[in-house]
């Protein structure tokens, strides 16, 4: 796995062990101390430290470790940061990508790729919610840089027959994220720590909001039926298709709470799409997955772990 210290691959990472998998996990920090991971966490699966985009690192670690199943999950993920250091941006997301399907390729023997994509990929578009075939036209550096990993995806399928699929998701909640820029952590820590949250957007801004189990849920159910139900080449947006604003997101975070957040919407946001939500018919119809968590009952475990 790529991204096994970020907030969706610890998840994913912990999910794997207590499955019975033996995981390599590969990602450019180490150990960082207000990572999701503890330290007994540590002992029961291998991970190294370095960069995704070096393709000798990431071929020794197939080959050494006889890797059978990528999760390619490592990527600059946040869209505030990629604005500011585009270059860095498309280093990680894009040569990223290629770097680790070349790798692949070359090595052969691996049975099911899969990457990690987001709702952004599709871009600013005039009919929603977003179907698989939607054109994929990210505009501005973090969307971009998912656009064209997900067509290298694709060419490496088409081209090689390599068997990688993409999860293309909203926005992902849960224990664990650290990301403060994210509206919902953002939200519960100004909950609990009694400060007005900052809300960068109008307030207006649509969004699907997700509970990180039931991501990691579709990302399993993806890898163990590539092969049996020849999924390689395929795309899956995973999506609860309850789209909110961000005030609708604060309500809930409120009412699940009993009240007492404030905010102040500072109508600041620069590039960001104004309305983006996904269509999940395929993956519920094909993978059979579809969220068992949901919105309240997860911003309810969410506010337990951030306290």
């Amino acid at each position: 796995m790529t991204g096994h210290e970020g907030f969706l691959g610890a998840h994913l990472t912990l999910k794997l062990i207590a499955l019975g998998a033996k995981v390599t996990g590969l990602d450019i920090r180490r150990q960082p101390k207000d990572g999701f991971l503890k330290a007994e966490d540590r002992k029961r699966f291998i991970g190294i430290k370095g960069n995704v985009a070096n393709a000798r690192l990431v071929r020794d670690i197939l080959k050494k470790h006889k890797i059978q199943t990528v999760f390619h999950l490592a990527a600059e993920s946040l869209v505030g940061s990629c604005l500011k250091n585009p270059q860095r941006a498309f280093q990680a997301n894009i040569e990223g990508t290629w770097t680790v399907l070349e790798a692949c390729r070359l090595l052969g023997g691996i049975d099911e790729i899969i990457v990690a994509s987001t709702d952004k990929a599709y871009g600013v578009q005039k009919k929603l919610p977003y179907q698989e075939t939607t054109p994929l036209q990210g505009n501005h550096p973090y969307d971009v840089s998912k656009s064209c990993a997900d067509l290298i995806c694709s060419t490496y399928w088409n081209t090689y027959g390599l068997p990688v699929g993409v999860t293309r998701c909203g926005n992902i909640f849960g224990p664990g994220d650290l990301n403060f820029s994210r509206i919902v952590p953002d939200a519960l820590r100004s909950l609990i720590t009694g400060k007005t949250l900052k809300v960068r957007s109008n307030g207006k801004f649509v969004r699907d909001y997700v509970y990180v189990d039931d991501i990691v849920d579709g990302y399993l159910k993806f890898a163990q039926l590539m092969r049996r139900k020849k999924l390689s080449g395929e795309a899956f947006n995973l999506s609860d298709e309850k789209p909110l604003s961000v005030i609708e997101i604060l309500e809930a975070v409120n009412r699940v709470n009993g009240g007492g957040l404030a905010y102040q919407i500072l109508n600041s946001a620069r590039h960001e799409i104004p309305e983006q939500f996904l269509d999940s018919a395929k993956a519920r119809r094909i993978l059979g997955w579809k969220p068992k968590v949901g919105l309240e009952k997860g911003i309810q475990r969410s506010m337990a772990w951030y306290k």
